[in-house]
């Protein structure tokens, strides 16, 4: 790959950073796409750097010149995503980019229960009409996140049942987007389910938690309305509270609890596990 024919998106935030760093130690030419310079972590502040939001068709069109491979971390959750996913992909399309590798989400569909993942199908359906070349990362729920989803009192709300989900480590799925974006070729116009090693309930969720961690976390199941009513003092907007709690209906509905062997297949050993990410 030819200098500075490598842009990642996204280095600000946890999976991009991870992947700019880790294609920086493999001395890989790339440069950085970034909405605020002024976040990004002091070993980053000395690759070129352009400055645009996905919003911006005309500044991400100019940051897009030259490149030929884009790392598109998906954008922060918003009610216009998809407006803003499609004003990059149109943008980056101009620009003569000929390979983006997108962070998508687990079972992308338009009839998707997790509402959000509706985006990413609308998403990756653009990139495919582009006649660019694609590589989509279908991220599963992270498991670095499931520690933080139970309230003050410790307790994990929600409708999901008994149902499973296959939430993969953060450093998993950016040691998979840097090994696409190492070795492009057998990657192109591909999509890959990205998961953890086994898809845990809830309720076994917390046990784990408790163990390695000894907080007291448990799961108490709600049905959809009690998730609404007792989410309703947030002061979050509607189109939050229908993503949140189509998080835990996705899971009950057996939509997130597919274990795929994608990231011991790129990387030849096996994902993290729930235990390994509380313990890092």
């Amino acid at each position: 790959m030819t200098a500075s024919a490598l842009v990642v998106t996204g280095a600000t935030g946890r999976i991009g950073g991870q992947v700019a760093s880790a294609l920086q130690s493999a001395g890989i030419d790339q440069r950085l796409l970034v909405r605020d310079p002024g976040r990004l972590p002091e070993g980053l502040r000395e690759l070129p750097t352009s400055v645009a939001s996905y919003g911006d068709g005309e500044a991400v069109w100019e940051a897009l010149r030259g490149a030929r491979t884009v790392l598109m971390v998906s954008a922060a959750e918003a009610p216009d995503r998809v407006e803003q996913h499609v004003t990059f992909v149109d943008a980056a399309t101009a620009a003569g980019v000929k390979h983006i590798v997108y962070t998508s989400f687990a079972g992308a569909s338009p009839e998707a229960t997790f509402l959000l993942a509706r985006d990413h199908a609308s998403t990756e359906a653009r990139i495919e009409e582009s006649g660019m070349r694609y590589t989509f990362l279908r991220d599963n729920l992270y498991l670095d996140l499931v520690p933080h989803i139970a309230g003050v009192d410790g307790v994990i709300r929600g409708p999901a049942g008994q149902g499973r989900v296959a939430a993969v480590a953060q450093a998993d799925v950016a040691a998979v987007a840097t090994a696409v974006l190492s070795d492009l070729g057998p990657h192109a116009n591909a999509g890959y389910e990205i998961t953890g090693p086994q898809a845990l309930s809830l309720g076994e969720a917390a046990a784990i938690i408790r163990d390695v961690t000894g907080r007291d976390v448990t799961y108490e199941e709600e049905s959809v309305e009690q998730a609404y009513a007792s989410r309703a003092g947030l002061g979050a907007e509607q189109w939050q509270l229908d993503a949140w709690v189509s998080t835990y209906t996705a899971i009950a509905s057996g939509e997130l609890a597919t274990v795929s062997d994608e990231v011991e297949r790129i990387l030849g050993r096996p994902p993290l596990t729930l235990q390994e990410v509380l313990r890092a």
